[in-house]
């Protein structure tokens, strides 16, 4: 942009990129509000579309929104902006997540920016087998220094840990199909005919693994009719873990920016990625989720990484949906 301003068009752009975010259940949790007289985007939790019996203390609903925020900060580089992104600004608003003001245009390009901002529109949840063919090591790498770069940490299990994890994960989605209350939540996320914008298209999802080592999500909310059948995935699945040092409504934001950061740099490397987050809804399995080898540390999200096809996006609510006068 020769000219920055912050008009109709370019807040359109920026509110697009926040949407297509990921977020549990494609809850899509977020309200945005532009105040005109600080150049301020404001970012609001939307407690009308949060998911209280998997997520009760909210954080996942935190994750969502601060994946959101990391789509915001990298549209607003990609138009020219230097955006200043405050996190919980104002103790008095509570349900006001994030603040990112933009008033100041870049002095140069940050590096990588034009990369992620395509693989925003291109990064889906992706619920189906991978292929066998490892991740390089090297993008390994880069994926953890995203999650750095965001005051979280990404690690890679060995065979014994991942075992581990898919075990916890396995257990907690035998919770998740028995307990009434999950089980009656998630059902209400699935869209079947006529889909709104948001929740899951019974289409989008996938099958459950043919050998039982990978537990996919089954929401418990299809007709047997409507199950896909089951297949194969892959046999030696590469999960990453992110973690966090500490465990505060900041920290579960930061887990957010830095859980979106990780999944654009994968797309935008071609790799694919669903995410594990079973065990996290119990807390109990969420702490035994913690590697005693490493330092100390809470875990945010269990990531599956391989190559497969792109997938096809959920749906998303408008600009204008979720975009308030300010």
């Amino acid at each position: 942009m020769s000219t920055l301003a912050l008009d109709a068009p370019a807040l359109e752009k920026l509110v697009s990129a926040a949407v297509a975010a990921p977020s549990i259940h494609n809850s899509q949790p977020w309200r945005f509000r532009l105040r005109p007289d600080t150049s301020t985007l404001e970012v609001r939790a939307d407690r009308g579309r949060a998911v209280p019996a998997a997520d009760p203390e909210g954080r996942a609903l935190h994750i969502s929104v601060g994946a959101a925020v990391l789509n915001l900060r990298v549209a607003a580089r990609h138009l020219g902006w230097a955006p200043d992104v405050r996190l919980l600004p104002d103790p008095a608003e509570p349900e006001l997540f994030a603040a990112v003001r933009l008033d100041t245009p870049a002095t140069a390009p940050t590096p990588g920016t034009e990369k992620l901002f395509e693989a925003i529109w291109h990064r889906h949840s992706i619920r189906t087998p991978f292929t066998a063919v490892p991740v390089p090591p090297a993008v390994l790498d880069e994926l953890t220094d995203a999650a750095r770069a965001e005051d979280a940490a990404l690690h890679l299990p060995d065979h014994a840990e991942t075992a581990r994890l898919l075990h916890l994960s396995a257990e907690a989605e035998r919770r998740n199909t028995t307990d009434e209350a999950q089980r009656t939540e998630s059902r209400s996320w699935i869209r079947t005919g006529e889909v709104p914008p948001y929740g899951i298209p019974v289409d989008a999802l996938g099958p459950q693994d043919a050998a039982g080592q990978l537990p996919m999500r089954d929401f418990s909310a299809i007709h047997a009719t409507e199950h896909q059948a089951p297949a194969l995935f892959e046999h030696e699945p590469r999960i990453a873990v992110l973690t966090t040092e500490r465990d505060t409504r900041v920290d579960w934001l930061r887990a957010g920016l830095a859980l979106e950061h990780v999944l654009l740099v994968a797309t935008a490397h071609g790799v694919r990625a669903s995410l594990l987050h079973q065990a996290m809804e119990w807390p109990y399995l969420r702490w035994e989720a913690r590697d005693p080898h490493q330092r100390p540390g809470f875990v945010q999200m269990l990531i599956r990484l391989g190559y497969g096809p792109e997938g096809a996006p959920t749906p998303r609510l408008s600009p204008g949906e979720v975009l308030d006068q300010g």
